[in-house]
């Protein structure tokens, strides 16, 4: 009779702090408020959070760009992007460029090449972009002096003190904060297959970071002209070397999972064409092939959200396809 009283107990205290755990995540989800944009857009609505809170990282504005067809009948794959501000609108961007992702993710739904789909767009801070995006572990792969080098010259560098990375956390950010309140709070698909994350430059190295600390949670990632220098490009630097040990170690299983690079050749791309040669040998080494991964040049195509809209419909199809 005790071991029933006990047991029954100890199945009431479960139950009132799992409550208590959904309450607190309902509670924060409760704090969040969505408004609606009003800017200039050719295809679908955005939901705005102003300022989504964060124990991990600064808290910052979040798009949820939901394509004509969004209905709660539905279900949406869901597309993570890095520096959301520069998608959308180029009336609003500081140098009047977008990516166009509302015109080319519209197109493909309308068009059914693509899997039904929402964007979830996250902003950048400017002055902690970097370090938000600069992937950690290969980080930590670099030799001590070198590390040292780096945060003595940030400020000739970056315009502000690079004391430390957070890209980790910035991971968290999105995977524990983000993406369940994405998953509560809209029709989506939560699963690997239907999670994808995209970005450029620091944004692509971020991409390939998050695949790899988190195969459970994306499925696919595109990474546009990736920033294998890390910092300023430099001869016979260590760093590049360092994201391709990393990815020897930790890219996830062809079987599951699906990834994209590409790189153009004029102005910052240029510096990225000595490494393509690493990113196919790697790619081939972990068993990936044409049908799970992409590595494409752009001739012409200079850093910049003009190149990058002129060719993101590639990377959305290959990894979204219907």
């Amino acid at each position: 009779m005790r071991f029933y009283k006990e047991t029954t107990i100890i199945i009431l205290l479960l139950a009132l702090f799992s409550c208590k755990e959904k309450q607190q995540v309902i509670t924060n989800f409760s704090t969040i408020k969505l408004s609606e944009y009003n800017g200039k857009l050719s295809s679908g609505t955005i939901k705005r959070i102003d300022s989504f809170p964060s124990k991990f990282v600064r808290s910052r504005t979040v798009d949820i760009w939901l394509p004509n067809n969004y209905s709660l009948k539905n279900k949406y794959a869901v597309l993570y992007m890095h520096d959301g501000q520069m998608l959308f609108d180029a009336e609003t961007t500081w140098n009047k460029q977008e990516w166009k992702v509302d015109e080319i993710v519209g197109g493909l739904i309308d068009a059914t090449k693509i899997k039904n789909t929402i964007v979830v767009a996250i902003w950048n801070h400017p002055n902690i972009r970097h370090s938000d995006y600069y992937p950690q572990k290969p980080f930590d792969l670099l030799p001590q002096k070198f590390k040292d080098s780096i945060f003595s010259e940030s400020q000739k560098q970056f315009g502000t003190a690079f004391k430390g990375l957070q890209s980790d956390n910035y991971l968290k950010f999105i995977v524990e904060e983000v993406k369940p309140y994405i998953d509560s709070n809209f029709s989506v698909y939560k699963n690997p297959d239907n999670t994808v994350i995209a970005g450029s430059s620091m944004g692509g190295l971020i991409s390939m970071y998050a695949i790899c600390e988190y195969p459970k949670v994306f499925g696919g990632a595109a990474c546009l002209s990736t920033h294998w220098p890390g910092f300023m490009p430099q001869e016979n630097s260590v760093v590049p070397e360092s994201f391709f040990k990393y990815l020897e170690l930790n890219l996830p299983s062809p079987k599951t999972h699906k990834i994209y690079f590409d790189y153009g050749t004029e102005t910052l791309d240029k510096f990225y064409l000595p490494f393509q040669y690493r990113v196919n040998e790697v790619l081939t080494l972990k068993g990936f092939d044409s049908y799970n991964s992409k590595n494409l040049k752009f001739e012409g195509h200079d850093h910049s959200e003009n190149s990058w809209s002129q060719r993101f419909q590639i990377p959305v199809e290959f990894l979204l396809k219907n």
